[in-house]
């Protein structure tokens, strides 16, 4: 079968023609309908040798949607020919948090090879995937594939980082979101979907806003001098309840520490590489909380799916032939992609 595999650190993935696996045990095989592109593949394949405990090579992939193909002897909770989507982070699958479903916090995270699937082991770039145990399986009906996949991290870590905020953002609070892509237009419609918060959109590029707009954003505008005044200025000079910071640069960290009312909270979620100075006192507003959400739990993955399911949520996508994930990978790391870029079968 094909498959997008990294070969060596630092190096474009290459497409290589590889043995289709065969499911043992508990496994399943799943043929795959469509397979996200996120930035966090990019962070992969440029990363240093030694940067990450992944051992090579492996498929790429991380954001799969498909069918059960094939069972192992052993496996259960799942049928040939039931559409899923994969819960990606896969943990040791033995310590509390993972028969809890909570793999993204696995006790023994630091320990393993891997971070999930297409995160040190072979993901959902190709024709096949194997899972190792239907509990990362989560069906998805009638749900368009394209649809799904990018369900499982930019919908899911959207939804995790907004959960984390929910028990804050009730009506009259207001919820800044910083960097409208992939995670960040979900998150727009999350926080519609499931808080009584206004929304507040911030991004760098005209056609972020308009999308950010069309996700439902009660006001959208672009990183200017001024930006941390015009915000300020739209809660009445409070400043606003939460914000989830998408792009994580020290840009976008001063931008979310400096328009944080008194007491507020502060999720970053993206990986741009920012730094923030704690201290007290010092600057940070008083009552200042923050998170590092990661990923999401499977339950929280099945409620993403209802979400999606019933209409709530619209993933914005750019559809892509397999063959023509080079072009997707340029395109993405151009910042040329409107929303989530998917894979699909040729």
């Amino acid at each position: 079968m094909r498959a997008l595999r990294l070969t060596a650190w630092g190096k474009p993935p290459t497409p290589i023609e590889v043995e289709q696996p065969v499911p043992h045990g508990p496994e399943v095989l799943v043929r795959v309908d469509a397979a996200g592109l996120c930035h966090s593949d990019l962070h992969v394949v440029d990363a240093a040798q030694g940067a990450l405990p992944y051992r090579l090579p492996f498929t790429l992939g991380h954001e799969v949607a498909g069918w059960a193909a094939a069972l192992g002897p052993d496996a259960k909770g799942v049928a040939v020919g039931e559409r899923v989507v994969l819960y990606g982070p896969w943990g040791c699958g033995a310590c509390d948090r993972c028969t809890a479903g909570r793999d993204n916090y696995c006790d023994r995270r630091d320990t393993l090879a891997w971070h999930g699937v297409g995160l040190g082991r072979d993901g959902g770039m190709a024709e096949y995937v194997l899972v190792p145990s239907a509990r990362h399986l989560v069906p998805i009906g009638d749900l368009p594939a394209d649809q799904a996949a990018p369900l499982t991290d930019a919908g899911l870590t959207s939804y995790h980082a907004v959960a984390g905020l929910r028990p804050a953002l009730q009506e009259g609070t207001t919820t800044a979101v910083i960097g409208i892509g992939g995670l960040g237009h979900l998150a727009v419609q999350i926080l519609r979907a499931t808080t009584a918060t206004r929304v507040l959109a911030v991004d760098t590029r005209e056609d972020a806003l308009a999308l950010a707009d069309r996700s439902g954003a009660d006001f959208g505008t672009l990183v200017r001098p001024d930006t941390g005044r015009v915000l300020k200025a739209r809660t009445g000079g409070a400043g606003v309840d939460a914000v989830l910071d998408f792009v994580g640069t020290a840009q976008t960290l001063e931008l979310a520490t400096g328009i944080l009312r008194a007491g507020g909270e502060v999720a970053v979620v993206g990986s741009g590489g920012g730094h923030l100075t704690v201290s007290k006192p010092g600057v940070l507003p008083p009552g200042f909380r923050l998170s590092l959400p990661f990923w999401g739990t499977r339950p929280e993955l099945a409620e993403v799916v209802a979400l999606a399911r019933s209409g709530a949520i619209h993933v914005e996508t750019e559809r892509f032939p397999l063959s023509a994930a080079p072009e997707a990978i340029d395109r993405l790391r151009r910042g040329r992609m409107r929303g989530r870029a998917v894979l699909v079968p040729d």
